[in-house]
């Protein structure tokens, strides 16, 4: 396969209610989404899910511009691709800037599926024709506001409820939803929000009967968070910490978690993640695919990744209208009693509503 073009455009997109975090707040969403032909004239998507300040990873919207721009689209223009994974090797003389990457490596996959007829679901080795999913809800201004959120979830059918915690909100946040909701499947994302003296606090989670704790301790951080899964019986999620398949061989070396929350954007694309995914079946470590607040091209290809089998925990691909009044595929991610249905389609499954991705782009640029 020779990729023959690539488009990259910047697309603003507003979510149906703010999202809010430890670290921010987010309604309005810029991304990138990156358009590859290969020569036959077929068209693959991929999504770039960084967002406009670095306060999830170094990357921004803006980085991911340049480097694309700079530096990966001169080294897979006009060249010779045998197979996806093979970008990856392409790739590894750019440092870091994973979701970079990502966006140009999944656009690959998908033009790539489409070229040999198949759903990219099962070209990545997936078994499953459903996925468990659960919802990821923000910190919200009221009490009232979230049981109504986790209410929602629940009539949908999801199979598990996140919420965010941050310090001050955190164990009496949990104690009363755990009052209200004592069987429910919960987990806390703590995106980073603690050191190793919250011990205590952290602890006292241990109570509420959760599944996990979700990157307690600091977004580079390995070593500590194996000093604090020793002092919990908790188990924690690394999440931030994982940007590579040698970062996932550390952790469990270290017993630093035991459980992985794999998120293609963060790891450089599908190959590495796939990567990743076999090291967690072999060791024994639960893993789930997390969310980036994608629109409908990036949640396309979390649900694809979530079709190989060691993704045995929910994920956090809930259906668009989760999130979107109105998403830019058809059609759109939908959640039938708690879980997604795979697409038969080839490529991601899902039409891009063209039109919609225009009106929605605020730059653009062919190469």
């Amino acid at each position: 396969m020779q990729i023959e073009k690539i488009v990259m455009r910047e697309v603003a997109m507003t979510m149906k209610s703010p999202f809010t975090t430890s670290f921010g707040s987010v309604q309005e969403k810029r991304f990138l989404i990156v358009e590859v032909y290969d020569e036959l004239g077929n068209c693959g998507y991929g999504e770039g899910e960084a967002f406009e300040a670095p306060w999830y990873t170094e990357e921004t919207t803006g980085t991911c511009w340049h480097v694309i721009e700079q530096f990966l689209t001169p080294l897979l223009l006009h060249k010779e691709i045998a197979h996806p994974r093979d970008v990856r090797t392409l790739f590894k003389p750019i440092r870091r800037n994973n979701m970079a990457k990502s966006a140009i490596e999944c656009a690959v996959w998908d033009v790539y599926a489409k070229r040999i007829d198949q759903p990219l679901w099962q070209v990545l080795g997936g078994t499953r024709a459903q996925i468990p999913v659960g919802v990821s809800i923000g910190l919200q201004p009221s009490a009232d506001a979230l049981y109504a959120k986790i209410d929602q979830a629940l009539a949908q059918g999801y199979g598990r409820i996140k919420v965010k915690i941050k310090p001050g909100q955190d164990v009496s946040l949990i104690k009363t939803i755990r009052a209200r909701y004592p069987d429910v499947p919960l987990m806390a994302d703590a995106n980073s929000a603690y050191t190793l003296d919250d011990i205590d606090t952290l602890q006292q989670l241990d109570q509420f009967n959760l599944m996990m704790i979700e990157q307690p301790l600091a977004a580079d951080d390995i070593l500590h968070h194996a000093t604090l899964q020793q002092s919990l019986e908790t188990p924690i999620c690394l999440d931030e910490s994982i940007t590579s398949y040698d970062d996932a061989v550390t952790a469990i070396t270290l017993g630093s978690c035991g459980v992985i929350n794999l998120k293609q954007a963060r790891v450089g694309g599908l190959e590495e993640a796939r990567r990743i995914h076999d090291l967690c079946v072999e060791k024994h470590i639960d893993v789930w695919c997390g969310g980036m607040l994608e629109a409908g091209i990036g949640r396309a290809h979390a649900v694809a990744l979530t079709s190989l089998a060691g993704f045995t925990m929910p994920g956090d691909t809930a259906g668009s209208d989760n999130y979107w009044a109105q998403d830019i595929i058809t059609p759109v991610v939908t959640v039938d009693r708690g879980y997604v249905h795979m697409q038969d389609a080839p490529g991601i499954g899902y039409d891009v509503d063209t039109s919609l991705l225009e009106q929605y782009t605020i730059r653009k640029k062919a190469f």
